[in-house]
């Protein structure tokens, strides 16, 4: 078997055993009768069940040459694999040598961290298994048609397929023999779903330290508490307009808002029925995002059109704000 971006060649022995020439439907030799129900392949041997692909695959992928070799560069990015003179290049050889003993270990541990990263390179950055269970969810539900095709010549794709198998068999035998023995991996399931991101994020996050985090970003945390009309200043640019209640349970008194305000480097508008304070710089924003009635003299370099305000005004409450849940 040897796959690539454009499809997969399978080299069918029992195919000649039976004298059968699968690309012509005829037999090879003379006084043979073909039977399409002899075949060895047929499209529904290329056919899974969605929900078992990852499974299959991830089971699988750990006997592979190609798992070996990644394992050796994941291990070698994670410093496990010193050189014996920090100066000199470590051999090849030497490096698969190492790479094939720690594997030997480390496959016993389900929820090491290099055997998961070098499993999640295969599936995700060579192997498109998302893509794959896409498709075979298509041919499930009749999205697409899978049809066989006898054809008496590679079409312009498989002459490429063709010629990558010949390649990879020719120097099959080059392969170290640590990157093709098979490796009996023992592997954690839900830290190797929590890596692929296919665990729910509520799943992977606690709600406490959400809302922990949360409070940090409103500065509503007795550390970020404001001391001085700096700290006000800097709350109404990190956060937004805020009301006088919502500046004193951040530790500001009421005074500080009016300095800035003085001092022009805040101002004072009238959002959804309620007083707010503002930092001057967001004047143009509130204006053109919310049709905010700005106060007089303002000048006119903050009230400027931006490119997005919208965008803008919505990208800072995201930053302060914890996980939204959608609305269908």
């Amino acid at each position: 078997v040897m796959h690539a971006d454009d499809g997969i060649v399978l080299r069918l022995p029992d195919a000649d055993l039976m004298s059968l020439d699968l690309l012509d439907q005829e037999p090879s030799k003379p006084g043979l009768e073909y039977e399409a129900e002899q075949a060895p392949v047929g499209a529904a041997d290329v056919v899974f069940d969605k929900g078992d692909v990852d499974r299959v695959v991830t089971d699988q992928v750990g006997g592979s040459a190609l798992f070996a070799s990644r394992f050796r560069e994941c291990a070698a990015r994670a410093l496990l694999l010193p050189r014996r003179s920090p100066g000199k290049r470590t051999p090849l050889w030497q490096q698969r040598q190492r790479a094939a003993q720690l594997l030997e270990v480390a496959s016993e541990y389900g929820s090491f961290p290099i055997v998961l990263e070098a499993v999640r390179e295969c599936l995700q950055d060579v192997f498109d298994v998302p893509g794959l269970v896409e498709l075979m969810g298509d041919v499930e539900s009749r999205k697409v048609r899978l049809v066989e095709v006898t054809t008496p010549e590679p079409s312009p794709f498989a002459r490429s397929l063709l010629f990558g198998y010949v390649a990879q068999f020719l120097y099959e035998g080059d392969s170290p023999l640590a990157e093709r023995r098979a490796a009996a991996l023992s592997l954690d399931s839900r830290l190797l779903a929590e890596l692929l991101g296919q665990a729910e994020l509520r799943e992977l996050l606690d709600a406490d330290v959400l809302g922990e985090l949360e409070r940090e970003l409103q500065w509503l945390t007795e550390d970020r508490r404001a001391k001085d009309p700096e700290s006000v200043a800097d709350l109404l640019r990190m956060l937004g307009p805020l009301t006088d209640a919502e500046l004193a349970e951040r530790g500001a008194e009421p005074q500080w808002a009016q300095e800035l305000a003085t001092a022009r480097r805040a101002i004072k508008v009238r959002i959804a029925g309620a007083d707010h304070w503002a930092a001057i710089e967001d004047a143009g924003r509130l204006r053109d995002a919310l049709g905010t009635a700005l106060p007089v003299g303002v000048p006119e370099a903050f009230t400027e059109p931006v490119k997005d305000p919208l965008g803008d005004l919505l990208a800072r409450h995201a930053r302060t704000h914890g996980p939204f849940t959608s609305v269908t």
